[in-house]
């Protein structure tokens, strides 16, 4: 979740309460819901129909335009009053490339001119709706485009999630990607520094992970998509139009229609480089409140409002939505199942999932699993303040066992291994702070029940909350905090940078081989830095891109993380399927704190490898530990290769190492 705190925050929120009604909560219960799934626009070329859910208004009209941003309306029409709150209107002939906003009367007061909730195509800055043609929206093959295959065991487990910006990844001269910061950057193949790394999209494509994770690229609030060079930067979680693309990563975002083929395009390069997109939403706020499009259309119904008609803020950014009002919860299915048929999304990330009810969570899911059943569905579950709303109802962590296979980000992992996130000197594990071995076994398990993990000892939760491997997203480090390698830099100043190197490859070590779903920030795998920037959301280029040149100057960090990922691949043992194999398979050795050791036992599973062993030494010493009966063979180490003999294992400090009979 990002930290929008801005300092002009009150003068917003002030102007936003003109021209806006004032709301009683107990009769939105009383509001009609319309069934249909026909919301918004459709085109055709001898008419477009446009339908609107604005059950209080007196009054809907649409006013035209030529032009997505300039000019006065050459048209104003009257929509007609239809079914269950809607209006409908129907505008004969070819309307490809005109532009509308819609205006409701209430109360006797027009509202502010605003898009339809549900557009499809906006123009610059996505102020106004876009009349196009999708079927002219299409790349070339995109009819044959298909997800690759990421799991044969239809397991969550086996996907490997990589979180990144679109901007981030190739605004840096260093990419050597010529569409910089744009969709079109990361559907380049081939692609490479001046020293001949990969970077971009074949750089992801040899790393090895199943899903690319990117920021939000709906299109969102705070950055001036006019501006030819963009000065401003956002990750972008503050939604302004939920089921359009993002202008600012187009390369001509006055016309709608561009940014559709062009993240179309990206898709498609992805799919045939073996990747699949998981599209990073924000249904729990929108970048405005009283000024927004809901509000302006069906004044307090999409949002949770308290007694006194003001905002509940539960996402620390002013407002908060009402996932349990019906037409939300519609809204919210509708989008995500929009995003995946038009354009081939093969997994969504939830933003401050615990704002929305248990319920609406598990009806998208089920929605989503009926035309891709392979899907991959996770979320934050926690929110930035207290949701106005029974938390036993909410998609919070502690109740992710009532979730339909959806997962949440495991807080305990992230900060068992680099030390407490809000605290930038804290230490974890692998940094020095052994009283927190307990929390990474914690993690290790996938944050369910085990017999050898003391959860008294546990920094975050006191009991278990995952009940399946695949519940559990198991991650050092996201867009969110500092990057892992500055979080090393700034805990533990009195270390060596290489023995910070092998602090950050153990935390990967940890992270990819854990029972659970892995998850890291783009360019973790060569120690990417924010130059120490905590919460860098709005911050520069020169914060945020990311430097390619570090690939070539930790090439054998890379190298270390691409044989991990290989090794999770390959060996099912990484990816045990239920909670009792992984209390029956899986067992830890008595070791002193500040060093992990643990076996897996091949029972049913199809791997080549009988038995596996992962050590972690985060201590400042070597470490002999005695072996269990049989021939043990070094898998991977980031140290120099461990000794092994006599039945027992000598490992270097800040060691991470597997063996395998």
């Amino acid at each position: 979740m990002k930290k929008i705190f801005l300092s002009l925050l009150g003068i917003v929120m002030f102007f936003q309460n003109v021209n806006c009604q004032q709301v009683d909560p107990v009769y939105l219960n009383t509001y009609p819901v319309y069934k249909g799934n026909d919301l918004g626009t459709v085109y055709k070329r001898y008419g477009t129909t446009v339908r609107v859910y604005a059950p209080t208004a007196e009054v809907l009209r649409m006013n035209l335009y030529k032009s997505g941003d300039d000019g006065e309306p050459y048209s104003t029409l009257p929509f007609n009053k239809d079914l269950n709150g809607t209006w409908v209107i129907k505008i004969p002939g070819d309307q490809v490339g005109k532009f509308f906003t819609v205006q409701a009367k209430i109360n006797g007061n027009w509202q502010n001119e605003v898009t339809d909730p549900y557009a499809k195509a906006v123009g610059v800055n996505g102020n106004r709706v876009q009349i196009i043609d999708f079927a002219k929206t299409n790349p070339v093959g995109w009819e044959i485009d298909k997800s690759p295959v990421f799991t044969r065991t239809k397991s969550m487990q086996d996907a490997i999630i990589y979180e990144l910006h679109l901007r981030d990844v190739s605004i840096d001269p260093s990419s050597g990607i010529k569409n910089k910061g744009k969709f079109l950057g990361l559907a380049e193949p081939n692609t490479k520094t001046k020293t001949g790394e990969s970077t971009g999209l074949s750089h992801i494509k040899e790393l090895g992970v199943t899903h690319v994770h990117i920021l939000p690229f709906f299109d969102y609030n705070s950055v001036d998509e006019k501006q030819l060079n963009l000065s401003t930067y956002n990750w972008g979680y503050d939604p302004k139009n939920f089921n359009a693309v993002e202008g600012s990563y187009s390369t001509n975002p006055v016309d709608g229609s561009v940014r559709i083929k062009e993240l179309k395009t990206m898709v498609a390069a992805m799919h045939t480089a073996g990747l699949r997109v998981v599209m990073d939403v924000v249904y729990n706020h929108t970048a405005v409140n009283k000024l927004s499009n809901f509000h302006q259309l069906v004044p307090g119904y999409y949002h949770r409002m308290k007694n006194d008609s003001t905002f509940a803020d539960a996402s620390a950014c002013g407002n908060e939505t009402a996932s349990e009002h019906p037409m939300m919860r519609k809204f919210m299915i509708e989008c995500v199942l929009y995003w995946v048929k038009e354009f081939h999304i093969d997994g969504f990330r939830f933003d401050l999932m615990a704002i929305h009810d248990i319920e609406t969570m598990n009806q998208i899911a089920k929605a989503l699993r009926s035309i891709k059943p392979d899907i991959l569905i996770y979320g934050e579950g926690w929110a930035a303040g207290s949701p106005n709303m029974p938390q036993e109802k909410l998609a919070f962590k502690r109740y992710v066992a009532k979730l339909d296979s959806i997962a949440v980000f495991s807080d305990d992992i992230r900060d068992g291994i680099k030390g407490y996130v809000f605290d930038s000197k804290a230490k974890g594990f692998v940094n020095g702070n052994p009283a927190l071995t307990e929390t990474v076994k914690f993690g290790i398990v996938g944050a369910m029940s085990h017999p050898q993990v003391n959860m008294q000892k546990a920094f975050w939760d006191k009991v278990p909350y995952a009940t399946a491997p695949g519940q559990v997203i198991n991650y050092a480090d996201c867009h969110d905090n500092l990057a892992l390698w500055d979080k090393l830099a700034v805990s533990a100043p009195e270390a060596t940078v290489e023995e910070r190197t092998q602090m950050q490859e153990m935390a990967m070590g940890i992270v990819l081989t854990s029972q659970g779903i892995p998850f890291f920030l783009a360019g973790s795998e060569f120690l990417r830095t924010k130059k120490g920037v905590e919460n860098s959301f709005n911050r520069p280029d020169s914060i945020n891109a990311i430097d390619w040149n570090l690939k070539a100057k930790n090439i054998k960090v890379f190298k270390f993380v691409q044989q991990l990922i290989q090794i999770r691949k390959t060996h099912p043992l990484f990816r045990l399927q239920t909670a009792d194999a992984i209390r029956e398979q899986l067992s830890f050795m008595e070791l002193p704190d500040g060093v992990i050791g643990y076996t897996i036992q091949r029972k049913s599973e199809k791997d080549l490898w009988k038995t596996v062993m992962v050590v972690c030494n985060s201590l400042g010493s070597k470490q002999e530990i005695a072996l269990p009966a049989g021939t043990w063979k070094l898998a991977i180490s980031n140290s120099n290769p461990s000794a092994i003999n006599a039945g027992k294992l000598t490992v270097e400090k800040l060691t991470f190492t597997v063996l395998y009979q």
